[in-house]
């Protein structure tokens, strides 16, 4: 199938073009002429987590620092991809950690969810590994995460219910155990 707008090999844009067939469209009409070779590079990007250890994106940005109150970021802005239909799911992370002698550089926490949400995922997994990666980096009394999330495959097709959102999270060591630890996590992310 290698026409003139694939790039010759490509087997994402070529299963595209299939594609793009099988629903009954023309992959040589004006505006579907380079559909496939942008689906493919967007799709690329979009999960272009794959193969991304945490501990490379860490690398050496974790400190050795006598602070043991509450570290948060919130709001960090995630895009990804559901296993299920391949549809976005989007929203923002919340990410909590009591330090236990080190600390993490600030924009490693982003970039890790980024690597994370940047795979073809389901949300529980998506929270649990951002707060793993975090437990096993840093060692901390406790990590907190939460997410909240539209997701398009729920609000396009099937109950097709605009605007609903879910809401996951995942605790480990003292924002786990201590309910105040965990309160005060919460209580912080809220406002």
């Amino acid at each position: 199938m290698a026409r003139a707008n694939l790039k010759p090999g490509d087997p994402i844009a070529e299963l595209v073009e299939s594609l793009l067939v099988e629903l009954g469209e023309d992959p040589d009409r004006q505006g579907l002429k380079t559909t496939p070779g942008r689906v493919a590079r967007a799709l690329r990007e979009l999960t272009d987590g794959y193969g991304v250890k945490p501990e490379e994106v860490v690398a050496d940005a974790v400190f050795d620092q006598d602070y043991d109150e509450m570290v948060i970021v919130k709001d960090i802005s995630f895009y990804s991809l559901c296993e299920h239909h391949m549809l976005p799911f989007f929203g923002q992370v919340h990410v909590g950690y009591l330090p236990k002698g080190k600390v993490i550089g600030l924009s490693k926490i982003p970039r890790l969810v980024e690597i994370f949400s940047r795979r073809l995922q389901i949300q529980e997994q998506l929270t649990r590994e951002i707060a793993e990666a975090l437990n096993v980096t840093l060692a901390p009394k406790g990590v907190g995460v939460v997410i909240e999330a539209r997701h398009l495959c729920m609000e396009m097709r099937g109950v097709e219910t605009p605007g609903g959102h879910m809401m996951t999270s995942c605790m480990f060591g003292t924002f786990r155990r201590d309910p105040r630890t965990r309160a005060e996590f919460l209580d912080l992310v809220r406002s």
